[in-house]
């Protein structure tokens, strides 16, 4: 379950349940089951907050929008000082390519939150995309938090 990212290791509270691993969220402040996909979701939000200083009171988990007039769930949702969307991320397990399909699941979240960027990862890789008015361009770096 655990495994190592093509990212910088954070330490974790891990705990086990019904023999079933627990991660404890800091964002959600309660312990979730340590899906691979969990996994990755709180290796980003450490790499985000640490490496890059995007606060964490700024961040949200699993933000719950409709989309099409279906009930759809975010992975990590940062927004600016202002409260506005400035990027959703998609996390996958390690396992799940980057793929077109992700991509369009991404852009779709996106049409109802506006965020001017959106981070798709499996924790291995990454694909950024800066979105405006003219539509999107892939980027190479993470953007600085404002």
């Amino acid at each position: 379950m655990i495994q190592n990212l093509d990212l910088p290791e954070y330490q974790h509270q891990i705990t086990c349940k019904a023999e079933q691993l627990w991660i404890f969220d800091i964002i959600r402040k309660k312990y979730v089951l340590l899906t691979p996909e969990e996994w990755v979701r709180q290796q980003m939000v450490c790499w985000l907050s640490e490496q890059y200083q995007y606060p964490k009171s700024l961040m949200q988990i699993e933000k719950r929008h409709y989309c099409h007039r279906k009930v759809k769930r975010t992975d990590i949702v940062i927004y600016d000082r202002k409260g506005k969307p400035f990027m959703l991320v998609e996390c996958k397990a390690m396992h799940v390519s980057l793929s077109q399909e992700v991509c369009e699941q991404a852009f779709l979240y996106n049409q109802t939150l506006q965020a001017p960027y959106v981070l798709l990862t499996n924790g291995i890789s990454y694909a950024l995309m800066s979105f405006s008015e003219n539509g999107f361009a892939f980027l190479e770096k993470i953007p600085e938090f404002a």
